[in-house]
């Protein structure tokens, strides 16, 4: 019998770790993977052969690959097999200079925290049912090359240089009137600085405002990318349970007062609960009572179907303490890479400093090209039109989905880009797998939870990035799934 690879043995150092066995596996696949251990294009060990090696159950084996595949590390091709998707790009491997086995080993607690939690990186492409990706067939193309050939002309090598660190002035001013208009964010164009990502957002407030220990309360379930960037830092986080009006700290009595508080108040992810404005004012009141910071994530305001939104917490507090976090990725498009806070005057030059050292500044010419398109009134055309086409999509999806009669109703639906679908416990992981041999990524529910005992388990689907043929035939193939599984 042919005997184990030996990058297999990567697995005995990921059982050091806490973690459950999927991610063990995910982290011994990823590490072999990024020191060059396995190479694109090379062909992975089926699942039960995978399973046999390391002494896991072959579900855990699927689940592991499945995760992978999600974050583009690896491909599965239905009937050959599972190949390295990803080139390694850290280290150019020469015969003089092989690849260091024991680099994982070198990094600092706080490296190996990053590399543990397995980064954030989002699908390439906009798979049936990849949460969060806007329509990019729906944006005017015709008007941004325009207005990019205008920057050009009244421009030119002025924005060839390098940038101002906390952001375009022009840039910051549309957008400091546009929050207040749309958002009631009260704010100076001083008191923004613009960003890369909303993701660099987070590891900014994480690298400043968080020491080791330190309690960060976080929704539950809640966005994962926010936890891994609180916990990298060496945050004890705290996870605070969401009901259908948001945050509810008073079912937690025993949580330690927080130094940061991170929310989606406007619509949580992933549950779409919606923060009362009773409990809005008591964050604020209990978060200067504490000294804390409020971290308000408007991810995707903009997009609300049946009812207004209220304005953004940030506009309640007197006294300061929250931090407002967009992006442009869900409302124009992701490659765009610019995102914003608006910041409490006092941590302003903080953090233009602290961004310095990150990647100096967010491109000139494309900031400008974005200021003009707020200017020119095409951010908000836009956007008017960008609700009405996923509403349509929305209310198609929640009538094929009713068809279907899954064993609970939608949640989160009122708003967004995609909606959650309870699930059955103990369910979410077999369905998984079966939808992802369909070609269909579907987001699950329980990773996003921390405390295991209120899990609930489900998936995040979402569908404004899907043609309407699309997203039948997947809805379908959900269809066939639920049916398969005798699942009512």
């Amino acid at each position: 019998m042919k005997s184990a690879p030996a990058w297999l043995s990567l697995f005995e150092t990921a059982q050091k770790t806490p973690s459950s066995l999927r991610n063990q596996v995910c982290l011994m696949l990823r590490k072999a993977i990024l020191n060059g251990q396995l190479v694109l294009g090379e062909k992975l060990p089926a699942t039960r052969q995978l399973a046999l090696d390391i002494g896991i159950s072959r579900v855990t084996a699927e689940a592991a690959y499945s995760q992978l595949e999600a974050e583009g590390y690896v491909i599965r091709k239905t009937g050959d097999g599972t190949y390295v998707a990803l080139d390694q790009p850290f280290t150019q491997r020469t015969a003089a200079s092989p690849p260091n086995s024991n680099a994982t080993h070198s990094l600092s607690a706080r490296g190996q925290r990053i590399i543990q939690g397995g980064g954030c990186q989002d699908p390439l492409t906009p798979l049936p049912f990849a949460a969060g990706s806007p329509d990019l067939n729906a944006f005017p193309t015709k008007v941004w090359q325009q207005l990019t050939q205008k920057v050009f002309r009244q421009h030119q090598h002025r924005l060839f240089s390098y940038g101002d660190p906390q952001g375009y002035a022009p840039l910051r001013e549309a957008l400091a009137s546009y929050l207040a208009q749309s958002r009631g964010v009260q704010c100076h164009a001083s008191q923004l600085i613009i960003l890369s990502s909303s993701q660099q957002a987070l590891q900014l407030i994480s690298t400043l405002l968080i020491d080791e220990g330190d309690t960060v309360w976080v929704e539950d379930p809640g966005y994962n990318g926010a936890k891994t960037a609180f916990s990298a830092m060496g945050a004890t986080l705290c996870p605070i349970p969401v009901d259908d009006q948001g945050l509810n700290w008073d079912d937690t009595p025993a949580a330690k007062p927080p130094k940061l508080i991170y929310t989606t108040p406007s619509h949580q992810y992933p549950t779409g609960a919606a923060l009362s404005l009773p409990r809005r004012l008591a964050l604020l009141a209990m978060a200067k009572q504490e000294h804390a910071w409020v971290i308000e994530d408007d991810y995707d305001s903009e997009f609300q179907y049946d009812a207004r939104p209220l304005p953004a917490l940030q506009g309640l507090s007197n006294s300061q303490r929250v931090i407002y976090i967009g992006t442009f990725s869900k409302v124009l498009f992701p490659s765009l890479r610019i995102a914003y806070m608006v910041l409490p005057p006092e941590l302003v030059v903080p953090f233009t400093t602290a961004r310095t050292v990150y990647d100096g500044h967010t491109p000139q010419f494309t900031q400008a090209v974005t200021a003009e398109f707020i200017h020119a009134g095409h951010f908000s055309a836009h956007i008017r039109h960008m609700r009405q086409l996923y509403k349509g999509k929305r209310n198609q999806f929640l009538t094929w989905l009713d068809e279907i009669q899954p064993p609970y109703p939608p949640i989160g639906f009122n708003g967004g880009l995609q909606l959650t679908l309870p699930l059955e416990k103990g369910s979410e992981q077999p369905l998984t797998l079966q939808a992802k041999k369909l070609g269909l990524l579907t987001p699950g529910l329980s990773p996003m939870h921390l405390n295991p005992t209120t899990s609930k388990e489900g998936w995040v689907l979402g569908y404004s990035a899907l043609s309407l043929e699309t997203l039948n035939k997947a809805t379908q193939q959900l269809k066939s799934i639920f049916h398969t599984a005798n699942v009512r």
